[in-house]
């Protein structure tokens, strides 16, 4: 249905910046709701933040609220993650999902996912 890929993983410093990208392929981006996600060791895969089909809806879990902006660019079928202030506990592999349709913030209904991309952020 849909190919994703998420290049834009990397370390970081403690309060500093960095911006994931996850490029579909595969089907029309605008049919589908973009998500990230993100699995510390030995955590579970938590939501990150959602972002409708056009882009007017937005959700941030708690913990990035304020830092973390989702965007999306259908033109060029990529979805963003403009992380700032990042901390130790950002700590992740970061995977980019797709579900097919509304907008939604539950995490088992998005059915596509990317590899992942790790996200290191050092003290």
């Amino acid at each position: 249905q849909v190919q994703l890929a998420e290049p834009g993983g990397g370390l970081v410093q403690a309060g500093g910046s960095l911006t994931l990208s996850c490029a579909a392929s595969g089907h029309t981006f605008s049919l589908y709701t973009m998500g990230w996600f993100r699995q510390a060791p030995g955590k579970e895969c938590e939501i990150v933040a959602t972002i409708s089909r056009a882009g007017g809806t937005t959700f941030y879990t708690d913990p990035v609220k304020g830092r973390f902006t989702i965007s999306r660019d259908n033109a060029k079928n990529t979805v963003y993650l403009h992380m700032n202030t990042l901390q130790p506990e950002d700590t992740a592999v970061y995977y980019c999902a797709a579900k097919l349709g509304p907008w939604t913030t539950t995490l088992s209904a998005y059915g596509y996912w990317g590899q992942g991309t790790q996200v290191t952020v050092s003290s």
